[in-house]
């Protein structure tokens, strides 16, 4: 078994792709305008409106509650991740956690989508 991708249920598919675009720096594909995927060489995020889920009824996923999900990517440079998103408008608007260095070594900064889903761009101690 292969894990496909992590779905992000929104609202706002062209908001929130936009901002993982500019997270990712990876242009997302777009087979319908209700979804949207973007690939890493590593796993794949998908956005999907809340019309993919409509036949769930009560069961379906609610957009924008995500209290339990860190969406985590693996960068070469906290710092200089930080410094280029935060001259992008509005993808640094909810700060968690400036890049810090954590107890077991990872260099991590956190934030939030618009939705409130956190992201952390991390790095490993170097060998």
């Amino acid at each position: 078994m292969d894990l496909a991708s992590i779905r992000i249920i929104t609202h706002d598919v062209d908001r929130l792709t936009h901002f993982y675009e500019v997270v990712t720096g990876v242009t997302a594909t777009r087979p319908a305008p209700v979804f949207a995927e973007l690939r890493t060489a590593s796993g794949t995020l998908a956005i999907a409106s809340t019309a993919t889920v409509a036949m769930l009824g009560d069961q379906a996923p609610q957009p924008a509650s995500n209290n339990s999900i860190i969406i985590e990517f693996l960068v070469a440079d906290v710092d200089a991740e930080f410094a280029r998103l935060h001259d992008e408008p509005g993808i640094l608007a909810d700060v968690a956690l400036p890049p810090t260095t954590m107890p077991w070594g990872n260099r991590s900064t956190l934030f939030r989508d618009p939705d409130g889903t956190l992201v952390n761009l991390f790095s490993r101690p170097a060998a």
